[in-house]
């Protein structure tokens, strides 16, 4: 029998699977195959997800291990903060190891650290968002130039609004706006994602309201998967962004507090003396569910129900303790 976890960080929620705990590792094509079912909510396997994180043996010797992270549509991205932290408290008890460096894809290592609960019940852990990339071909962006896109009107998109363009290393498109809008969200992040002739590759679109000094409010459309509850490299890029084009409400090297519709997280953008960026992102790490499931299964990549074994953790019920106290904060009820 194979164990899986469903976790979540920001309520971003997740499948997390140990290939190294399995008799045979799974394909690509398996587990794409199976990302597609687990996360169908049709399925009744824990109301769906947005994607799943596997874990592999590290290829580099630096790092404890390997994610990878796919989408809902079976499609692989790069790199996943919220989901990150989720692996990362995996792996920390597992070794009972609270410092360590994660691989993930184009093997980019990531510092991790375990890091004082949020509240009662509720984990939390820091993961380092890099390498960040402004240039168009690092999105592929086309048709806007060869420069770097920071705070810019691009009517093509919508009138009247800014955008930046940043990877961390997904591509993210950035605006700020005085009110966020989903349907105008939704539309955009539909255009970029479908077959377009600027990113041609799709790319997660990004509203953000400034809510004070060192202060935000993120909403994502998140290619692969649609809207989220949070995106974790979509936090961290918006929180550049933000010190990047707002210096009055942003700094570098400060806590900024990003809001979110699953919680909150809080990220720290720091500026290296050879001029790169990185960014560090502290927020939950949530296990709301074991599953026990035939490893035959995973391997078919579908299963009945009733040959899966679930357990609850009662880890949810602090969370959202944790999220109403947060959005009384922040007079977000």
């Amino acid at each position: 029998m194979a164990k899986l976890l469903k976790v979540h960080g920001s309520e971003n929620k997740f499948f997390l699977m140990d290939q190294t705990e399995l008799k045979q590792p799974l394909t690509t094509h398996e587990m794409q195959k199976l990302v597609q079912f687990l996360t169908d909510p049709k399925h009744h396997i824990l109301n769906g997800a947005d994607g799943l994180l596997v874990v592999n043996q590290s290829k580099d010797p630096k790092a404890l291990a390997e994610m990878r992270i796919f989408n809902r549509d079976g499609s692989e991205a790069s790199m996943c903060g919220n989901g990150l932290r989720t692996v990362s408290r995996y792996l920390s008890e597992k070794t009972g190891q609270d410092h360590f460096i994660v691989s993930t894809m184009g093997d980019n290592l990531h510092e991790v650290s375990r890091e004082q609960d949020l509240a009662p019940k509720v984990p939390a852990f820091s993961v380092e968002i890099a390498p960040v990339k402004f240039a168009p071909s690092a999105m592929p962006l086309h048709k806007l130039g060869d420069h770097k896109i920071i705070d810019q009107l691009i009517p093509q998109f919508i009138k009247g609004l800014k955008f930046s363009v940043i990877a961390v290393p997904n591509p993210h498109l950035i605006s700020f706006v005085p009110k966020i809008d989903p349907t105008q969200l939704g539309h955009l992040g539909k255009y970029l994602n479908g077959e377009n002739p600027y990113f041609t590759d799709g790319v997660n679109v990004n509203f953000a309201k400034i809510l004070g000094k060192n202060r935000i409010f993120v909403q994502t459309y998140e290619r692969g998967v649609g809207f989220t509850n949070a995106c974790g490299t979509g936090m961290s890029a918006t929180s550049l962004a933000f010190v990047l084009t707002h210096p009055q409400d942003g700094q570098f090297n400060h806590v900024i507090t990003v809001l979110n519709p699953g919680g909150m997280v809080r990220t720290k953008v720091m500026k290296h003396s050879d001029g790169s960026y990185s960014i560090n992102l502290a927020g939950n790490a949530t296990f709301t569910h074991q599953l026990t499931i035939p490893e035959a299964d995973l391997h078919q990549g579908e299963f009945s129900l009733s040959e899966v074994s679930i357990k609850d953790t009662h880890e949810e019920d602090a969370y959202q303790q944790f999220v109403k106290a947060v959005k009384a904060k922040e007079h977000l009820n």
